[in-house]
């Protein structure tokens, strides 16, 4: 990449990662109300959209970054794809609190947490290309930490979410297992709120440490010396 074409792009990317930053956690807010509470009926799923969407408009502006490097464009590619899907099922919120008896609309919410988990894991790699091509080696060291966190927690998630669906598909349960169940009915609403979010959080934190170093080393310039 050209020396003169390297701080517009970075500029992008700190614009990309903004995007990003704010847009994990209003996805996640945007998507549970309007799920959730009727009082958002009145503005239909355009919230969850733009939610959405802003997602995917901060992968678009990283992609100005390095377009040559082959493995940083494949990982962005795999984020946008499941980026769009999630901007496909982005309505289905809305549709199901009208309609929650409709299987055809649990389908497509349960759908659309199996994508929020996968596009969570597509973008951590995402930060851990984009940390490998910056010249900075403690964000490289912690990028890789909260990525092999987040990949914990999700897989958990993951591992949780697909045993209690599958118990629930089960005509008998073995005796042993009724009582697991049991206490996983009565603790799932918090246990996946948590194992949600930390993997959020940390998501997060790491798209901003990646902005903040950029801006320091590139867009700040240095005091005077002493």
């Amino acid at each position: 990449m050209a020396q003169s074409e390297v701080i517009p792009a970075l500029a992008r990317v700190v614009r990309g990662l903004s995007a990003l930053f704010w847009g994990l956690p209003l996805v996640v807010l945007l998507d549970t109300k309007t799920a959730l509470n009727d009082s958002w009926q009145s503005w239909g799923f355009f919230p969850v959209l733009f939610a959405a969407g802003l997602l995917l408009f901060g992968l678009f502006e990283l992609r100005q970054f390095q377009p040559h490097e082959r493995i940083w464009i494949s990982a962005l590619e795999r984020a946008q794809v499941v980026g769009l899907i999630l901007l496909a099922l982005a309505p289905v919120t809305f549709w199901w609190n009208r309609m929650p008896a409709e299987p055809f609309f649990l389908g497509g919410i349960l759908l659309l947490l199996v994508a929020g988990l996968t596009f969570l894991l597509a973008l951590n790699q995402v930060m851990l290309r984009l940390a490998a091509m910056l010249p900075d080696e403690t964000l490289r060291s912690e990028t890789r930490f909260f990525v092999r966190w987040n990949r914990f927690f999700l897989g958990l998630l993951g591992l949780l979410l697909g045993a209690y669906f599958a118990l629930l598909r089960t005509p008998v349960l073995p005796d042993f297992l009724v009582p697991v169940v049991m206490v996983f009915e009565w603790v799932k609403t918090w246990l996946i709120l948590i194992l949600a979010l930390l993997p959020v959080s940390l998501t997060m934190t790491l798209l901003w440490k990646t902005k903040e170093v950029i801006v320091v080393s590139v867009f700040r310039p240095a005091g005077p010396p002493n």
